[in-house]
């Protein structure tokens, strides 16, 4: 699999998760990129990025947390190569979806998937891609009462958990 041999438009999810799980197989391509920084949450590595494809390589530690989000236009596919990841959808006025998605297992979604993903592991590594390219997210904080808030950022921000709304007042 090269990056070259991709087709010049949007990846469907089948396509996404099929290029996620061919650069599984073949560490060379972002093997040296693995790293854990003491401090300063996930580490994160640009694999490649056209007009048509955005993909990167994630490092976590037990705590990592994206907070819930949306990849606004975009589909995407995780695959973990190490270690494991815990994948949360939101329920509102229920119980939060919560699935371990382990070493070797990976799923795709479409532009209209709102989760969370924390690093269930120590050493977890996960390879993502996303079509069209990330150019905006969003990022939502759920309050005590289910009231749900978004708010749009870049895709060069760092995705964290974001402050709570105070009262929930509509």
């Amino acid at each position: 699999m090269s990056f070259a041999s991709l087709p010049a438009r949007t990846l469907d999810r089948r396509e996404l998760r099929d290029l996620v799980d061919a650069l599984a197989a073949d560490p060379s391509r972002w093997a040296d990129l693995v790293a854990f920084p003491e401090e300063g949450g996930r580490h994160y590595a640009s694999l490649y990025r056209d007009s048509h494809i955005d993909v990167w390589l994630l490092c976590w530690r037990p705590g990592d947390d994206t907070g819930w989000h949306d990849h606004d236009i975009s589909s995407g596919a995780v695959r973990v190569v190490a270690g494991a990841l815990l994948e949360c959808n939101p329920r509102i006025g229920g119980e939060h979806l919560e699935t371990v998605v382990s070493s070797g297992e990976s799923f795709s979604f479409g532009p209209d998937h709102i989760h969370r993903l924390t690093g269930a592991q120590p050493g977890s590594v996960s390879i993502h891609a996303y079509s069209p390219p990330l150019w905006r997210m969003g990022q939502y904080s759920i309050g005590e009462t289910g009231l749900m808030r978004r708010v749009s950022v870049s895709y060069a921000d760092e995705l964290r958990p974001v402050d709570e709304p105070v009262g929930d007042v509509a």
